[in-house]
């Protein structure tokens, strides 16, 4: 991770990266090792969803229109949606509710700044992980529906980079959100902010179904970024837009990570 931040310094606190990041990565893999049964359970969620809307409700709805204007069916319309959400939630719930705890509970990180680490070291590490587990979420499903018959082209291939970013992305800026949050009471904001966007994101339904002034809205959502973008590519519906997607999560990446870890020194230097 030295070398992408290192035309970042600048923006970053000074003295407070020793490029020690992936120290943290392991830490963290190594203490998954007892909390596997969470990240299944992350793994098998998007799967039920795609198994109860995609072939149940999929059965009542028949088709709806994918990006090209071709017919897709409802589990096919439904499922790069899903992929995308898995992206988002694997990041989104390790970069909030774990960090919370190190950060606030078992004071980890303080513990951490007695050794050759600084607080961007902790801060990329940390959405490192997140990243790394939203992107095994994407994986997963994204086998799901390779089996299933839901990837129609070979433009999918792309999705899983793509589900990094994305997870890079909502890691980064759910950390630098979480350093603000002061009691577990605080976490119903995550929930307000990731359930709206999955259930109105146009993961289960096409844009055109709202009105004109909430397309706007929807528009503006991280998650509908994603789910574009993962839609084009599995169905081969790819175009020059989708680099407009893409810059959409690279802005968002570099001021989640510059905005988390200018709050972590000041939080554990201060």
């Amino acid at each position: 991770m030295t070398a992408p931040i290192s035309g970042l310094t600048w923006l970053l606190p000074a003295g407070s990266y020793a490029g020690r990041a992936r120290m943290l990565l392991l830490r963290s893999a190594t203490a998954s090792r007892r909390t596997w049964p969470a990240v299944v359970s992350g793994f098998a969620e998007p799967v039920f969803y795609l198994l109860a809307m995609g072939t149940g409700l999929g059965a009542l709805v028949g088709t709806l229109p994918g990006p090209d204007g071709r017919e897709l069916s409802y589990a096919a319309f439904i499922a790069p949606g899903l992929l995308a959400a898995s992206a988002m939630n694997g990041a989104v719930f390790d970069a909030t509710f774990n960090v919370f705890f190190k950060l606030r509970d078992s004071k980890l990180y303080d513990a951490m700044l007695a050794t050759p680490l600084g607080p961007v070291d902790i801060a990329l590490g940390e959405i490192g992980w997140a990243l790394l587990r939203g992107g095994l979420y994407a994986t997963g499903f994204l086998s799901v529906m390779a089996v299933a018959g839901l990837v129609t082209s070979p433009w999918a291939l792309l999705a899983l980079p793509v589900a990094l970013l994305v997870a890079f992305a909502f890691a980064a800026v759910g950390m630098a959100a979480t350093s603000f949050m002061r009691s577990w009471q605080d976490f119903d904001f995550v929930t307000l902010a990731v359930l709206p966007m999955f259930l109105f994101g146009t993961t289960f339904y096409p844009l055109s179904v709202y009105p004109p002034v909430v397309q706007v809205v929807v528009e503006c959502l991280p998650l509908y970024h994603a789910v574009e973008l993962m839609r084009g590519l599995t169905t081969g519906a790819v175009h020059w837009g989708m680099l407009g997607h893409l810059a959409y999560f690279v802005v968002m990446a570099l001021v989640g990570v510059v905005f988390a870890a200018r709050r972590l020194h000041a939080l554990l230097l201060r």
